[in-house]
């Protein structure tokens, strides 16, 4: 870790806990800063804020008083998941008080390479990817994950090494309050629209992942997704290398399929056959990967192993169980529309879908071409299960049943479910509404299927 004193003595505001507040208080604290924790949670209620109060660091809990920014606060740490026009956070831009995320202090006192990943899809499955192949050849580890896949980057940049390298899974929410962070190699796996509820439109969305690329030099290098026009255009907004990767083949200047087989500029790497996690989607996921690998000088046969063995995210498409002739899928990682239809593409089997969750204000029209195509019978739960079943009655699917619970819904599509078909939790929506997270609801879903298949005792 480098060792920078541009906290020191100063007075920093962290806005938010959970794991990436917690660890960048701890980092400041240890940098010198004079910090103080704003969260809304009663401190009897959290163990961080605890934690926090015993290693020496000012806690406030239990509000977010406006009163608290009239102190002399040099910049404010901001958790990604609290929204701009949170009256503290309007407040403090109101006064002049810099904003920024936990990944870019993170950025500050990393001593290794970055590589930055961010996209509305396939950014998990990505990430993972190149961090097994930076590794697969490795008598030591030489590469960690961080950020938006759950591990704070601030723990992680702590520990890093020069010579070692953070990849590094980016979500809009934290590239808006990024100003220095350069990765040396940055990945856009696509684009969609998605968080509008949280950006205010799709513009604003696309230029939080344009933060991603803004202090790109020549010497870094831009892996993008080449099959859409829009994301072609994006990508001449870095100043550094641009790296296509296109699964239609649009150009042969990175990696890219031909005839079944993945190349990198001219050389064959391997079939797409071997790529073990379902989809299309997954191809374009290897292909970023493959990319990087090939970009940081890793070998063919490391690239090979991985894909042929690797069997995907946990909560994105991942495979739960088979049980009489049925196949469990867990997608609760799919919190949006474009998620969806990434899962109902990977199954060539007819799919009983479990699907709801909090209401964006969003209507699901957008599925009903592929529900036609794939999906025999459906299971909805949660505030858009109304909204889905009216996609549903769109698509012409006879069996739609509704549940209170994501529980019940998932004991349901068991019974609805046959031989040779998916039972598929790929919910099209976030989980607020009904859990705090998408992993808490995709445990729950894994926990009750094992119940229902005997694995375990109600």
């Amino acid at each position: 870790m480098k060792e920078i004193t541009d906290y020191q003595n100063k007075k920093v505001l962290v806005l938010g806990l959970a794991k990436s507040g917690l660890h960048a208080a701890l980092l400041l604290h240890r940098l010198g800063a004079l910090v103080t924790v704003n969260d809304h949670a009663p401190l009897e209620k959290s163990p961080d804020a605890q934690e926090l109060v015993a290693a020496g660091i000012r806690v406030i809990s239990g509000s977010h008083p406006l009163a608290l920014l009239d102190e002399d606060f040099a910049v404010m740490v901001k958790n990604p998941g609290i929204p701009y026009w949170n009256p503290m956070v309007k407040r403090a831009q109101e006064i002049g008080l810099p904003i920024i995320t936990e990944p870019e202090l993170a950025s500050e006192v990393l001593d290794g390479e970055l590589i930055g990943i961010t996209g509305s899809n396939g950014k998990t499955t990505t990430t993972t990817l190149i961090n097994l192949m930076l590794n697969q050849d490795q008598a030591t580890t030489k590469a960690y994950v961080a950020g938006n896949i759950g591990v704070p980057a601030t723990e992680v940049a702590e520990k890093i090494k020069p010579g070692q390298t953070m990849v590094t899974e980016l979500s809009s929410f934290q590239l808006l309050g990024v100003t220095k962070l350069r990765p040396h190699i940055a990945v856009l796996t696509n684009i969609y629209e998605a968080h509008l509820d949280y950006h205010g439109n799709r513009h604003n969305y696309v230029e939080a992942k344009m933060h991603l690329i803004q202090n790109q030099t020549a010497a870094d290098y831009f892996v993008v997704n080449w099959d859409s026009d829009e994301w072609q255009q994006l990508s001449q907004r870095t100043k550094g290398q641009v790296v296509p990767f296109s699964r239609q083949g649009l150009s042969h200047e990175g990696s890219y399929v031909d005839d079944g087989q993945i190349y990198f500029r001219g050389e064959k790497i391997c079939p797409t056959a071997i790529i073990k996690i379902p989809g299309q989607h997954n191809v374009e996921n290897a292909l970023a990967a493959v990319a990087v690998a090939k970009l940081k000088g890793v070998s063919n046969a490391a690239i090979i192993k991985v894909l042929e063995t690797f069997s995907g995210v946990k909560h994105r498409i991942q495979f739960v169980e088979e049980w009489q002739g049925r196949r469990f899928y867990n997608d609760s990682k799919a919190t949006n529309i474009e998620a969806t239809t990434v899962a109902l593409q990977s199954f060539e089997q007819p799919i009983v879908l479990i699907a709801g969750g909090l209401d964006r204000g969003f209507t699901f029209e957008a599925l009903v071409p592929l529900m036609k195509q794939h999906v025999r019978a459906m299971v909805v739960y949660g505030e858009t299960a109304d909204l889905m079943i009216t996609a549903g009655q769109q698509a012409g699917i006879k069996v739609i049943k509704k549940e209170a619970d994501l529980v019940a819904a998932t004991k349901t599509a068991t019974a609805l479910s046959q031989a040779n078909e998916i039972v598929l939790l790929s919910p099209a929506a976030a989980s607020w509404d009904q859990f705090k997270t998408f992993e808490d609801r995709g445990d729950l879903f894994i926990k009750t299927v094992a119940t229902i298949t005997g694995e375990t005792e109600e």
